[in-house]
């Protein structure tokens, strides 16, 4: 019998700051990390791993704008699709341009938050 595991508080904050990630914009794993107080980005690449269906895992980078590798070694295609979906564009080497497509939370607590610039 398989036991139901109770995410923690911190999965939980993750999950809520990856929810508030508009269409079209991304953040990098120690973007995160360090706004919720996860410790280190690995601890929000295990939250993204198991997270709900209703966070939107695929807008989180790592801090080269690149998706990272998995298990098996190689980057999840289905994270680059989705992202095109939504308009993101990657550049000749796999990396998104964080300046454009990045985003933070507005620090007035707004939905909407901000780009990291222009």
């Amino acid at each position: 019998m398989k036991r139901a595991v109770s995410p923690s508080s911190t999965f939980e904050r993750i999950w809520a700051l990856v929810r508030q990630v508009p269409r079209g914009r991304v953040v990098t794993y120690g973007q995160v990390a360090e706004i919720v107080g996860a410790g280190t980005p690995r601890v929000v690449g295990f939250a993204m791993s198991s997270a709900p269906d209703d966070v939107p895992w695929h807008r989180v980078l790592n801090s080269r704008g690149r998706v990272s590798a998995r298990a098996g070694g190689e980057p999840d295609p289905r994270q680059r699709r989705l992202l095109e979906r939504e308009r993101v564009r990657f550049d000749g080497r796999g990396a998104v341009d964080l300046e454009r497509y990045g985003w933070l939370p507005d620090p007035q607590g707004t939905r909407s938050g901000r780009r990291l610039s222009r």
